[in-house]
């Protein structure tokens, strides 16, 4: 009688345990048959001409550069994760979030990690506490309010922009994660108002002022902190986000090579259909701490935005956006008093993509997607999506000369199933 009595409790301790706690092994497999054409065409230069009018007689006008193949994540990431919460009673929960990316295209030959997120948290009615590696506050904006959520060939123009310019000085060249941070988040229950802040360590080694510079001068890169606060209600949600990173910095010299970036988005569900709008601000510039400012210090920024839609139909779901890009470098004014006749042509881009979701449960469902990027002024965004990437044609040379090509527009697309588990 006493062993049953025992068993009793321990079953019923068990039974208490595991409402109190679970952990869901979850997942998204995407793949599509995927391809990109990219079309460069030949500068011509007056002054060259002039002199040779037969000299790029020989060049072809255009040439075009495309890759197709298969292809992962163009409608939803492809992911593996396990996400768990225990009851600490009292209000407090602990919460934990392993998430990885899947390559399932070619097996993720790489291998896997968590890189996609890796949390804990603790909440209650005071927030949410979150450490590890997780999506920056500025990224959010830009994947909630694209109706393409940022994935595939659809994927807002200004995303490619930032996530594609470690060729532009200070811009931050990622802007979806963040590594060694400490995040909070407002608790749910403030009448639609939402919003978190992070700090991300640069984890640098830090030395005495005489040995810095020269055992570790990069000190203070990697530093990442922002915001973001939003208020959701009904068929409205609108949010406002900033933040910096330090990309490099030197500190013999004394500056930090800083990445401003300020965005804003919202939706509006009219039942019949939703409409997306962004506007982002990046701004690259070179930070002197040290009090040695020159007199020219310029700055590379990025504007872009993005107007957007989807509409309900039947089982199936139309998809829409418009997108435009401006990067910008300052230019010296000794530029323009020694070259009146000077002219700035800043790259600006143009996308449109439209798309279809049909969804033959709510776990499974069919894609397709076709976007068109212009490019003016020496910009090459392509589009691309995932591992179907390819170049723009910079020279081409034969036996008559060798011409320039600038990128003039891109073509991509994606055919796919997606199923989540």
């Amino acid at each position: 009688m006493k062993k049953s009595l025992v068993a009793l409790a321990a079953l019923a301790v068990a039974g208490v345990a595991s409402a109190q706690s679970s952990v869901t092994l979850f997942g998204i497999v995407d793949a599509s048959v995927s391809g990109v054409s990219n079309k460069s065409e030949l500068v011509t230069n007056p002054a060259v001409l002039l002199a040779n009018p037969f000299a790029y007689a020989f060049l072809p006008q255009s040439t075009s550069v495309s890759k197709t193949g298969l292809n992962n994540s163009a409608n939803s990431s492809s992911r593996l994760g396990f996400r768990g919460v225990e009851d600490l009673g009292g209000g407090l929960a602990a919460s934990f979030w392993l998430e990885g990316a899947l390559s399932n295209d070619d097996g993720t030959a790489s291998g896997f990690n968590f890189q996609r997120r890796s949390t804990v948290s603790l909440s209650g009615p005071f927030g949410e506490v979150r450490l590890g590696r997780d999506f920056k506050p500025t990224f959010w904006n830009l994947t909630v309010f694209d109706p393409f959520g940022t994935n595939g060939a659809g994927t807002a123009l200004v995303q490619r922009a930032i996530s594609g310019s470690t060729a532009l000085p200070g811009i931050e060249g990622s802007n979806v994660r963040a590594n060694n941070s400490v995040g909070y988040f407002l608790p749910p229950n403030l009448g639609g108002f939402y919003g978190q802040a992070m700090y991300s360590f640069s984890e640098q080694t830090k030395y005495d002022n005489f040995l810095q510079a020269s055992a570790n001068n990069n000190s203070r890169g990697g530093r990442y902190w922002g915001g973001r606060f939003g208020y959701a209600n009904g068929p409205l949600d609108v949010a406002v986000a900033y933040g910096e990173q330090i990309n490099t910095s030197n500190f013999a010299v004394g500056t930090n090579n800083l990445s401003k970036n300020f965005n804003v988005g919202g939706s509006y569900d009219f039942g019949v259909a939703k409409l997306f709008a962004q506007y982002v601000n990046v701004k690259g510039t070179v930070d002197y701490s040290g009090g040695n400012q020159p007199l020219f210090n310029p700055d590379t920024k990025l504007d872009g935005y993005l107007l957007g839609v989807t509409v309900p139909v039947g089982a199936g779901q139309i998809k829409a956006s418009y997108g435009h890009v401006k990067t910008k470098v300052d230019q010296s004014p000794l530029v323009y008093l020694t070259n009146p006749f000077f002219t700035y042509n800043a790259p600006k881009a143009d996308q449109l993509a439209l798309g279809y979701v049909h969804n033959l449960s709510k776990r499974t469902a069919l894609y397709a997607t076709v976007a068109y990027i212009k490019n003016k002024n020496g910009a090459d965004y392509s589009a691309g999506s995932g591992n179907i990437t390819a170049p723009y044609v910079a020279t081409f040379t034969n036996a008559f000369g060798t011409g320039t090509y600038l990128p003039k527009n891109s073509v991509g697309y994606d055919f796919g199933i997606r199923h989540s588990f």
